[in-house]
């Protein structure tokens, strides 16, 4: 055996995961998927939908295969958040998790496999007392989340094709966690030509009603100064 093969074979064992930190939005409030664990260690605890990845699996393959196996949903748009190291963030044996995050509609979310999995959503004001470090990853994604939304169209994907600015206004409120200023809100949408107005009003919240807007994807530059 070589000095290279003895090297390799001395280099301490280390496990790699990921966990996939899914939001989704509901009643104007953010909320994250977690998962009851029904086995050890850690069982009958609250916790991250995470798994192993396999020797000869990428990164990106396993986050979407475990979001998968636990929640039915395909051709999720992930992004990779950030990876999580510290010795003794496991106390079972050495682990390092990479996290991935996704915002989706809690429509698609399969019911059977939330009662198959004891899933459940959770209010990211309101979280249970989870295992590991799977609080810290929640929050640096959730941070991540709202630095991404000021200044990409993400939302657009949870509001149905037709919305009102009250309507999107509340999303933006609910994921960033704070009130927004009507006026200077509407100013800013005011200059972005991808929010296309609609001759059809939603006349269920007042007398006067809210005209309806579309997001044009088509419309929407790249290297818009979009900014919230």
């Amino acid at each position: 055996m070589g000095e290279m093969d003895r090297a390799y074979k001395e280099v301490q064992q280390i496990t790699l995961a990921v966990d996939c930190i899914i939001f989704g939005f509901n009643n104007n409030q953010l909320e994250v998927l977690l998962i009851h664990r029904g086995f050890e260690p850690e069982k009958e605890r609250w916790s991250l939908m995470g798994g192993f990845v396999g020797n000869r699996e990428d990164l990106d393959a396993a986050a979407h295969r475990i979001l998968h196996d636990l929640s039915g949903l395909e051709d999720v748009y992930m992004e990779q958040v950030r990876t999580f190291g510290k010795a003794d963030r496991d106390p079972y044996e050495r682990v390092v998790s990479t996290t991935y995050s996704a915002l989706i509609l809690k429509e698609r979310y399969k019911a059977e496999l939330i009662a198959q999995y004891r899933a459940r959503w959770f209010s990211i004001d309101d979280l249970p007392n989870l295992i590991f470090d799977h609080k810290q990853m929640i929050v640096s994604a959730l941070n991540r989340l709202r630095r991404r939304v000021r200044t990409v169209p993400i939302v657009f994907n949870l509001l149905p094709k037709k919305f009102t600015l009250p309507q999107l206004q509340k999303l933006y409120e609910g994921i960033l966690g704070e009130e927004l200023d009507k006026r200077n809100f509407r100013k800013k949408l005011n200059t972005m030509d991808f929010l296309v107005k609609l001759d059809e009003k939603d006349m269920s919240g007042s007398r006067k009603g809210a005209y309806y807007y579309q997001f044009d994807e088509k419309k929407y530059d790249r290297d818009t100064n979009f900014n919230i």
